[in-house]
């Protein structure tokens, strides 16, 4: 088909377009359309006025910068050529639908789409074949992209990496060589992976000053620290969530859990890839479990924040029900009531009632009498003292590795410049310009990150645990727990406890270990006793009653972190 205008040359714009970033770097595909236009051009006396090249880019759709580029131009008025010219309608689009709007709007601004290898005219039965032709390569493109992603998921069932950006604290390293084709597996990075290990302890232990850190608060710490990300970036709240939830911390790597418009894929199509781990599973579910505790479209403000000393932490041990504040005799009298009992009958729960004041007085005494006694503080505590001096004795080893690293790579770089100037190497080849930023970006960041694991060990070393200290603490603790009137401090107490069943003739008191040390430590170096709880808004809930009237239930709520503290008998 040629388009001519009497004594005016036709203008043609050349579009040329591969499927991947690989075949535009190694495929001769786009050379190669370029020189087969730039002749179909001479041969048809088209004057060539301007090129689009489109490197790695699908035509499925439109998201395509130099198409957008190019449509622009074609409709722009006056538009800037008078013909576009492809290869194949392939390389304008795989999509029939998306092919006839584009070539239709083209053709309004005077512009016709024109293909090398597939010439046709404008009457409707060369029409209809274009169609068909568009038709066919849709299909074509989809049947390539279900093999491919059968390929990807059979690969990543044998465990390899399909070469993907792997997540942060690991790299890729060739596993085997299978033909010409290296299998990849993820491994451990060094440089990184004490970054993850330090935003899990953040999210689970805090900062050796506070109590846990919520996600924004690690964020906040990690950027005033310098403590940047993995291309030097700062970090962000969503990428920070992404770390804290991602399961392939824990040696669970998920591969295909998301379409392409980022919606979860049913679990059968998930294929879990096994990777070296990073985060134990206990840090892991405690990190899970401190988070949906203060996600607050799970736990309303009023719950965690309200004045009555045990709501939001008390429950049935029969059902696991929230036990809720009931009133009678107009406000007199005050009852912690099963919320399934209230709601459902005795067919949801037999249930209990039990008066607020003497469930107050009966945990809050028993936390007096029981946990904050020196001795019992020593002996809950002396695990996880353990568990802290092996973290310090496996961090002194990952600094002592990362000075090793830092010292290798700069005797490498002292190697490398003694070359140079013996005039054995030239400093001018890209290969030795681009080794030597390697090895220093390699060592720059060997001695940050010991340097930062160092401080967090000193730190670490000045809060440690003395007898002196609990004693002081406990005798504390007992002092501020109770108000002058006779109350008690709600901040205080659920600082040492977070879960409270009520049972048969009995009261459980549990709590964590790690929540009590943090606490212990805060509260010798100065500060409240208290740890925070978070401010929150409630879920909208489409097509639900915004406003709904069942009492709020925590059935089945686990927290693998929480221990039991003691029990206390409960009075007839």
């Amino acid at each position: 088909m040629t388009v001519l205008q009497t004594g005016i040359a036709t203008r043609a714009a050349l579009y040329l377009r591969v499927s991947t970033a690989r075949q535009a770097e190694h495929d001769v595909s786009i050379p190669d359309q370029k020189r087969q236009g730039e002749a179909y051009c001479v041969t048809r006396s088209y004057q060539l006025v301007e090129t689009f090249v489109e490197p790695g880019a699908s035509a499925t759709n439109d998201r395509r910068p130099e198409f957008q580029r190019m449509i622009e131009a074609g409709t722009s008025k006056p538009a800037s050529f008078d013909i576009v010219v492809v290869h194949s309608f392939s390389r304008f689009f795989r999509d029939h639908f998306e092919l006839e709007f584009y070539v239709r709007k083209l053709a309004k601004n005077g512009v016709k789409l024109v293909s090398m290898t597939q010439e046709l005219g404008d009457d409707p039965m060369h029409v209809m074949m274009r169609q068909i032709m568009a038709l066919f390569d849709e299909y074509q493109s989809k049947e390539n992209a279900k093999h491919v992603l059968r390929a990807l998921k059979e690969n990543a069932r044998q465990g390899f990496w399909n070469g993907s950006l792997p997540p942060i604290g690991y790299r890729v390293v060739a596993a085997e060589q299978r033909g010409t084709k290296v299998k990849k597996k993820l491994e451990i990075d060094p440089l990184h992976a004490d970054t993850v290990r330090l935003i899990y302890r953040l999210a689970l232990e805090g900062d050796g000053t506070s109590g846990p850190l919520g996600v924004k608060a690690i964020t906040t710490y990690l950027n005033a620290r310098r403590i940047f990300t993995r291309d030097g970036g700062r970090w962000g709240i969503g990428q920070l969530h992404r770390i804290l939830t991602r399961k392939t911390y824990i040696g669970q790597h998920e591969f295909n859990k998301r379409s392409k418009t980022k919606e979860l894929k049913p679990v059968s199509e998930v294929i879990a890839v096994a990777v070296p781990p990073l985060i134990d599973q206990a840090t892991f579910d405690a990190v899970q479990a401190h988070l949906r505790s203060r996600n607050p479209k799970v736990m309303p403000a009023r719950v965690v924040s309200g004045p009555t000393l045990l709501t939001g932490i008390c429950f049935c041990a029969d059902c696991g029900g929230a036990m809720t504040l009931r009133t009678g005799k107009s406000g007199r009298y005050r009852y912690y009531t099963c919320s399934i009992k209230a709601r459902q009958g005795e067919t949801g729960c037999k249930g209990r009632s039990i008066p607020m004041e003497k469930l107050d007085g009966l945990v809050a005494s028993h936390i007096e009498d029981r946990l904050l006694e020196p001795e019992r503080l020593e002996h809950v505590l002396a695990s996880v003292l353990d568990r802290r001096q092996e973290r310090s004795e496996r961090r002194r080893e990952h600094i002592a590795e990362l000075n090793r690293r830092a010292a290798e790579t700069d005797l490498r770089l002292k190697r490398l410049y003694d070359a140079i100037e013996s005039g054995v190497a030239d400093l001018d080849d890209p290969a030795l310009k681009e080794r030597i930023a390697g090895l220093k970006a390699i060592r720059d960041q060997s001695q940050v990150d010991a340097e930062r694991a160092s401080a967090m060990l000193e730190s670490a070393g000045q809060q440690a645990i003395t007898p002196k200290m609990v004693r002081k603490f406990a005798g504390t603790a007992r002092s501020r727990i109770r108000l002058d009137g006779g109350g008690y401090r709600r901040d205080h107490l659920r600082a040492l406890a977070q879960r409270v069943e009520v049972a048969e003739g009995e009261v459980r008191i549990m709590g964590s270990k790690s929540n009590l040390l943090r606490t212990l430590a805060a509260a010798s170096g100065g500060k409240s006793a208290a740890i925070g709880v978070p401010s929150s808004v409630l879920k909208w809930r489409k097509r639900w009653d915004s406003n709904p009237r069942t009492a709020l239930t925590v059935a089945g709520f686990q927290d693998q972190c929480l221990k039991p503290l003691g029990h206390t008998s409960l009075p007839r």
